[in-house]
């Protein structure tokens, strides 16, 4: 669960900012008088997204051998001498193993059919503490309740220390065909100021088995703007990363969040955190370095090789629906997300409502026009694709995307957004005045509008916030 928290640059979603009012109440006439059917008519795919079975899964599995310094996710930590070899025995996992399975049992399927999973992500916590007996129950359960497709991506988040070449080779056995490894860096000191629970050598270790297995999917993650980090650092981190050649690299920056370690410690943007100007030189060299040794920067954290982009993300991107399953998990089901309790009796007794039938988190399948118009824009936007302007246009109306673009026009002259046409040709700041000038410039000549890499992506929850001051003002 590494990514819900340590974010690129920028910690949470950016808040709704006043915006001009004119621009405003022409944009909210649009959305709406839209009727339904012509919002489905125009665009079937945003609208009937949402209301599509999922075919992805989040399985989350709390445990970790200790807290982070950085952490505030919803995590059982088992003790920093849990060993491998006493995992199976350990009844905090399999009880927990065993209350997941009955949640996953005992939820609702209301799809008249239902086609396969194609995406599994276990995220933790560590779920390569959980012995691969219990995962392959998990497992076996999906199989059973949803279907599992034979090509499926089976992710899961594996830290070193935690695993041998044995427990690799029965994960494999069981399907899990990608690892996300949680390196997070390349220096002794920056692990032990972190409160890692494992060091430089394991991680050497960790890489030399999943490259011995012969796991070709896998991903190496990276946090950035860590306590007394220097360039330097940061560098040779980025460096050891490209001479593994993992096909997938995941760069966060850090951020500090009330009631943890580093919360109590430290205060951003002040020594030994760097500043901001010095965070975003980080994401710049991150940038800079994984370009040059041939990742695609597809999305704003993640850097993969040609086809390892990471399928489980992408639903999350493409505003998809998954379910989730497990402590503190969100689901996103008909249309509304949901969150499962993040403590341990809650969400116990959250299973047994569940099974007693007096919940049910599916509820009212209505989708808000405006809240479906920011996720399409936020998540498009987060990515190098960007946001189809034709498909958004058809589904909010041209009014709403007019403004969208109108709004953007000193972002595209200054070079943090940039707009392309159907060829994905970058068009010039003349050229996109000109084409948004014309009543059929959108679609036509601007195909597409997307942040610019690095210095758009940094500004993104400013350019986020200026999307939804035109949306939902």
């Amino acid at each position: 669960m590494l990514k819900s928290t340590l974010s690129p640059i920028f910690s949470t979603f950016p808040a709704k900012p006043n915006y001009p009012k004119l621009l405003s109440r022409a944009v909210s006439r649009s959305l709406a008088s839209t009727p339904p059917s012509a919002q489905q008519n125009a665009s079937p795919n945003i609208f009937t997204t949402p209301q599509l079975p999922p075919t992805s899964a989040y399985i989350h599995l709390p445990f970790c051998r200790k807290r982070c310094h950085y952490c505030d996710f919803p995590i059982v930590a088992l003790g920093s001498s849990s060993a491998q070899a006493n995992d199976d025995d350990d009844p905090r996992i399999s009880n927990y193993i065993q209350l997941l399975c009955r949640e996953i049992s005992a939820s609702k399927v209301n799809f008249k059919s239902h086609p396969p999973l194609e995406t599994v992500f276990f995220g933790g916590g560590t779920p390569s503490l959980v012995p691969p007996r219990l995962v392959s129950s998990i497992l076996d359960l999906l199989r059973v309740k949803f279907g599992v497709t034979s090509d499926a991506e089976i992710s899961m988040e594996m830290d070193p220390g935690t695993f041998d070449a044995k427990k690799m080779e029965l994960l494999m056995e069981l399907g899990v065909n990608r690892v996300s490894l949680g390196v997070q860096a390349f220096q002794e000191e920056l692990l032990k100021a972190c409160g890692r629970a494992h060091g430089v050598n394991e991680v050497y270790e960790a890489i030399e088995i999943v490259e011995s297995c012969g796991v070709e999917n896998w991903s190496l993650d990276l946090v950035s703007s860590l306590p007394n980090q220097t360039p330097q650092m940061w560098e040779e981190s980025l460096r050891k990363t490209i001479e593994a050649q993992p096909k997938h690299v995941s760069v966060y920056d850090l951020q500090v969040e009330q009631g943890t370690k580093f919360g109590t410690l430290y205060t951003p943007g002040e020594f030994p955190l760097p500043t901001d100007v010095q965070s975003a030189d980080f994401y710049r060299m991150a940038s800079r370095m994984l370009s040059d040794a041939g990742y695609n920067h597809y999305e704003i954290s993640s850097y993969c090789q040609d086809g390892f982009e990471c399928k489980h993300n992408f639903t999350y991107w493409k505003n998809k629906p998954f379910y989730g399953f497990g402590l503190g998990s969100a689901s996103y089901v008909c249309g509304m997300r949901f969150s499962r309790p993040k403590k341990m009796g809650g969400y116990i007794d959250f299973v047994q409502n569940l099974e007693n039938g007096t919940v049910d988190y599916i509820g009212n399948t209505e989708i808000d026009t405006r809240d479906l118009a920011s996720d399409v824009v936020m998540l498009s936007l987060r990515t190098a694709r960007g946001l189809d302007l034709k498909s958004f246009q058809g589904a909010f109306g041209n009014s709403v995307a007019a403004s969208l673009c109108e709004a953007y026009k000193p972002f595209v002259e200054s070079g943090h957004v940039l707009c392309l046409n159907e060829q994905r040709r970058v068009v010039t700041a003349d050229e996109y005045n000109t084409w948004l000038s014309n009543e059929d410039g959108i679609g036509r000549g601007l195909a597409y509008i997307r942040l610019s890499d690095p210095d758009g992506f940094l500004l993104s929850n400013e350019l986020i916030s200026v999307a939804f001051g035109v949306i939902a003002p």
